[in-house]
């Protein structure tokens, strides 16, 4: 390679020579290269608006950057880009791009981001999916914007775009009780959840035997809202939306069975107590019960912590502080073992969401954390101590 550079005001050049998987040796200030790309939205059903004071700083942060949906997942609106980066993408075939559509209504796109481009930048994923790039998309639904007749056009509209739009994921809207002066929002009911689970299997039911795919996948807490079994992990084809939770639940369960059904009774077992949030109480609840039928003696408590740090609808295991697990859990525990999954802390793996450091939490449970990934092995490896063969 190369590369031309600019020192004292003068021009220079280096040659770059280097085998096939030797580092370039080049560093910059950030591993962006330059500043993260900022939202220019104003949704009005941003979680980031709605989060308390107090926590890391970098949570204020609202992030929309290209470069992270290709490198981390990420999902971004498209909004702040403009013709010559869709360009780049389509030139260097960036795949895949993550995209949070909401909505393939120009002008109910223009209302629900907050931003007078939000209608026309669906052009761009028409651009996107015309130039072959994979986009995996997501829907975040609001009772009485986007929902009924408006989600119907959008999962039709994203239909078209098959087989470029590889897979949608529709999640309801996470409402804390820190919403003042902000949007007037409704959860969904049970009633609600299970109309949006009947129109979006309609749709995906027909999508499936035209395609041989469902497109389209309702998150988790759609069928637990709605008091409805979860599909078996083979609802969800390859588990293109696993980033972002939908079918998780399916995927550790079927995992969970899996290796229970190959376990050989450990030698001894070693107590512990389990966190989680009210949204996978009962599935883990579940699997602490069948892992004690095929063990005899052992000593699991699990902690169902609800979410009184941010209130509201929020349920899931990942937005648990620690504030709520100290005060739920303390003084309660069985053990000195507190499994705790890998998704309450960042991913540094050293802080909860309310910045308190994984260390301070231990001290004041008089425990020790196990961080315990989403996996089946992981969890029965975690809940027997390490004892599992």
């Amino acid at each position: 390679m190369e590369l031309e550079f600019e020192s004292g005001g003068e021009l220079q050049g280096v040659i770059v020579e280097k085998d096939e998987y030797e580092d370039l040796g080049l560093e910059f200030e950030t591993y962006l290269m330059d500043k993260q790309h900022s939202c220019t939205n104003n949704c009005i059903f941003c979680f980031v608006d709605q989060m308390p004071p107090g926590m890391r700083e970098t949570l204020y942060f609202k992030d929309d950057d290209e470069r992270l949906s290709f490198l981390f997942g990420n999902y971004v609106t498209l909004t702040n880009l403009h013709q010559r980066e869709i360009d780049r993408i389509k030139r260097m075939h960036i795949s895949p791009v993550n995209v949070s559509v909401h909505t393939t209504n120009p002008d109910l796109r223009r209302e629900m981001m907050g931003n007078r481009f939000a209608g026309e930048k669906l052009d761009y994923l028409r651009q996107l999916a015309q130039a072959g790039i994979r986009l995996n998309c997501q829907i975040v639904l609001c009772p009485g914007y986007n929902d009924g007749a408006e989600l119907e056009r959008t999962m039709a509209d994203l239909g078209a775009l098959w087989p470029s739009v590889s897979s949608v994921s529709v999640v309801p809207v996470g409402l804390t009780k820190y919403r003042q002066g902000l949007c007037q929002l409704t959860p969904f009911t049970p009633a609600g959840a299970g109309a949006v689970l009947d129109q979006i299997h309609r749709f995906t039911d027909a999508f499936l035997k035209e395609h041989g795919t469902r497109l389209i996948y309702p998150g988790d807490e759609f069928f637990i809202l709605a008091g409805r079994p979860l599909p078996d992990s083979g609802y969800y084809g390859d588990f293109e939306q696993l980033q972002n939770g939908v079918g998780m639940t399916a995927l550790l369960l079927e995992e969970f069975e899996s290796e229970l059904a190959r376990l050989e009774a450990p030698v001894q077992t070693s107590p512990c107590d389990l966190i989680t949030g009210v949204c996978a109480a009962d599935y883990i609840r579940g699997m602490v019960d069948a892992l004690a039928q095929r063990v005899p003696g052992l000593q699991a408590r699990v902690h169902v912590i609800e979410n009184e740090y941010f209130g509201g609808n929020v349920t899931v295991a990942g937005l648990v502080t620690a504030t709520d697990i100290e005060r739920q859990a303390g003084g309660k525990l069985l053990s000195d073992r507190v499994l705790v999954p890998t998704c309450m802390l960042r991913h540094e793996q050293d802080k909860f969401l309310d910045d308190v450091p994984r260390e301070a939490l231990e001290a004041r449970l008089g425990a020790k954390l196990t961080l315990v990934e989403n996996d089946g092995y992981g969890f029965i490896q975690a809940v027997l101590g390490g004892n599992a063969q």
